[in-house]
């Protein structure tokens, strides 16, 4: 059977369930318990409501009803969170603190861990399948993620083989507009008492949501997206566990889909319609990840425990752009970007039931980065090799005063180096007349950093009751700086954060809801300017920050009803900044460095910046919205023979958010958007039968910028398909 034929069978069965399924219904009456979630954010499996700080945990079922498949829809289900995107990578913030710089050599301010491996900032938006879990942290998460959390951290956990199951997992199969086709599933199962595998894969294929009306033949925008991941799970003895996962996803796009951000350089040639592209250059996104790890776990006599996980990554990506995304130039750009990375972690447990409970553990990663980039007509070469490591030793005692206090004391000495390569440098020029092969080098970047901070928590936590909790906490947050060139580099920002919050879970479990307030002092942030010795765009200590806020959610399964809600209530402040230029109003590209006094402007040999040159009366912290809320609502009633049918609707909102320091509501504000997507779900044990819509209004918006290029990228339009699922 064919892969069309296949996808039109099931569109069939699922239309002839709907029809068979429609008898009478009755709902369903009772209040019910939430389903618990279990949570590791502090190394330990507990209950969600009884970790004191502020998060937002989502299994995978939850992920599938609010429409989160990809790591960028997670900013409509936890407040506070925003994802922007940034063409080679996402900007990942949380409360407004995390990364602003697409610049390779920044460090992530929000660690993303896939099963407890730190992920690099490239190849991040592949879709999620076979997930167990989602936790969104906010705050700074120093003594557990170390150098990497200054915002908070990102924990995605897939579904692990099961130890005496039988054969188990389930086959997925959906179709949707924009001739969207997708197939998912895993398979598991025990063979014996002590070994379990599973396997997963995903695969998926959509057309692009734009039209290319330049003379191109550009594809950019679409999907063609496949996945695997194999599972192996072996415990000889009651005390050792021993897991292995291997994971490999490729992802090709067309290309990256923009036009340029209005007023700027090349904004005469943008389209009318955000859906129109005038590409008149070739474009292409290629993706490659491979990934590796191995985790032991051994358990003593006496609840002692000792955890290692070590891993690799392999990432990879090629990009060819049309720079100026119009017609009124051939600007080019050929992008390659890799990143190898090793890790190991060690964790010491003390037993869970003990009045005095401690961690002990230590890091080690290390990063290698090759970054090759030719910008054209007039070839523009920018070669770095970078090397990365990050290490530290950590620890947390929590110390049972009595049945209803608890006092947490954490900290972690984290260090950090950075090498690149003498050969790292801008050159110009190569294969024209007149230039060397290779092309003429005009800067150098290259050179060794190193930094280290103290870090951690001091935490007070009160429990009035077994559903009710209390906790207060400071915490300190480090980001490393790194390296702009052989003359310059940026230091390490940090944040120090007060919080105090309170979680309850009431009518026998049927409720739950949390609050929590926050007070951040940020230094030293960073972001990316024009560095006028060579022309291209580094990473300074632009400014400090405060940012303070309210954050509460809601649960509630009540008479057949289930309500999830949160909101996040930010406000922020910049300081002001030293004189900066203004790249939204340079005439153009890959423009050189400053030209010395007396000599006239020669792009791209040099060029003149004072007339660019502003400076920043503050304002709100970049990628901060004021307010961010959700809310899910769904209604369950029963069908015959134990089918049961669910209609859902969710709405999010996010406030405006600023991009550059400039502060031009006209090319560096994103506007404010609200989004509505609903499902229909008929269910029993063993099918899932569903159908979707996303941006039920077609909300059209901006999702982020591209510096460099000054060019603006945009949300999907309406999405709606049908899916259906077997369990087995």
């Amino acid at each position: 059977m064919t892969t069309k034929n296949l996808y039109q069978t099931y569109k069939k069965l699922i239309i002839a369930t709907a029809i068979t399924m429609a008898y009478p219904v009755h709902a369903q009456n009772s209040p019910s318990a939430l389903e618990e979630v279990i949570v590791t954010a502090e190394r330990r499996a507990a209950d969600v409501q009884d970790i004191p700080i502020s998060m937002t945990a989502l299994t995978g079922d939850q992920m599938e009803k609010k429409s989160v498949q990809r790591l960028d829809d997670l900013q409509f289900a936890a407040p506070g969170l925003t994802i922007t995107d940034a063409g080679l990578t996402q900007s990942v913030n949380i409360r407004g603190i995390g990364l602003a710089s697409g610049d390779p050599d920044v460090t992530n301010g929000v660690g993303t861990y896939m099963d407890g491996l730190f992920q690099p900032p490239i190849v991040s938006t592949n879709s999620f399948y076979d997930i167990q879990s989602v936790q969104v942290l906010r705050g700074p998460q120093g003594t557990f993620a170390g150098a990497n959390s200054t915002g908070g951290a990102i924990q995605i956990a897939s579904q692990k083989p099961e130890l005496g199951e039988a054969i188990n997992g389930y086959a997925k199969v959906g179709i949707g507009n924009y001739s969207r086709q997708e197939l998912e599933g895993a398979v598991g199962a025990s063979l014996g008492d002590s070994f379990a595998f599973r396997a997963a894969f995903f695969d998926a294929q959509r057309d692009s949501f734009y039209d290319n009306i330049g003379p191109a033949n550009s594809d950019a925008g679409s999907l063609d997206e496949t996945a695997g991941r194999l599972s192996l799970l072996w415990a000889p003895t009651e005390s050792l566990e021993l897991l292995a996962k291997y994971e490999k996803a490729e992802k090709d796009s067309g290309g990256f889909a923009y036009r340029p951000i209005p007023t700027t350089a090349f904004a005469a040639g943008r389209s009318n319609d955000i859906r129109d592209l005038t590409y008149n250059t070739p474009t292409a996104n290629d993706e490659e990840a491979e990934t590796g790890l191995f985790q032991a776990s051994y358990t003593f006599a006496n609840d002692l425990a000792i955890k290692w996980l070590t891993g690799y990554q392999e990432k990879a990506v090629n990009n060819t752009y049309d720079s100026d995304g119009t017609l009124l130039a051939e600007d080019t750009r050929e992008q390659y970007v890799g990143e190898d990375q090793v890790s190991h972690e060690i964790n010491i447990i003390s037993p869970d039931d003990a009045d005095i409970r401690w961690v002990v553990g230590g890091y080690y990663q290390r990063n290698v980065v090759d970054v090759d980039i030719v910008n054209g007509p007039f070839p523009v070469e920018i070669y770095i090799d970078n090397e990365k490591t990050i290490s530290g030793i950590f620890g947390q005692i929590s110390v049972d005063v009595n049945e209803q206090l608890t006092v947490e004391y954490g900290m972690r000495q984290a260090w950090f180096e950075a090498s690149v390569d003498d050969g790292s440098g801008v050159f110009v020029g190569n294969g024209l007349p007149g230039f060397p092969a290779g092309g003429a080098q005009v800067a150098v970047i290259a050179g060794d950093y190193e930094d280290d901070d103290l870090v951690g928590k001091l935490a007070v936590n009160y429990s009035l009751n077994n559903d009710h909790l209390l906790y207060a906490f400071v915490a300190k947050g480090y980001k490393p700086g790194g390296i702009n060139s052989a003359t310059s580099s940026f230091e390490s920002e940090s944040v120090w954060s007060y919080e105090a919050g309170w979680k309850g879970t009431m009518m026998d479990g049927a409720v739950r809801a949390s609050a929590a307030v926050f007070y951040n002092d940020y230094q030293d942030f960073q972001n990316s300017a024009i560095d006028l010795t060579t022309g291209r765009s580094d990473v300074y200590n632009i400014a400090d920050a405060t940012i303070q806020g309210v954050e509460m959610s809601l649960e509630a399964q009540l008479a057949g009803v289930h309500i999830d809600m949160g909101l996040a209530y930010v406000d922020s402040e910049l300081n002001p900044t030293q004189p900066l230029v203004n790249s939204r109003a340079l005439p153009g590209n890959n423009l050189g460095p400053q030209c010395a006094a007396g000599t006239a402007s020669n792009p791209p040999v040099c060029f003149d910046y004072a007339p660019y040159l502003l400076s920043s009366s503050g304002g709100p912290n970049l990628y901060a919205p004021e307010l961010s809320f959700n809310m899910g609502v769904e209604y369950t009633v029963a069908l015959n023979n134990g089918w049961t049918i669910t209609p859902r609707l969710n709405y999010a909102w996010l406030d405006e958010q600023w991009t550059n320091l400039i502060y031009d509501e006209q090319t560096d504000l994103l506007e404010s958007r609200g989004l509505l997507s609903a499902m229909l779900t008929v269910e029993n044990d063993d099918w899932k039968i569903h159908a979707y819509g996303r941006n039920l209004t077609d909300e059209e918006y901006v999702t982020g910028q591209e510096g460099t290029f000054n060019q603006e990228f945009y949300g999907a339009p309406t999405e709606y398909g049908l899916g259906a699922t077997y369990n087995f």
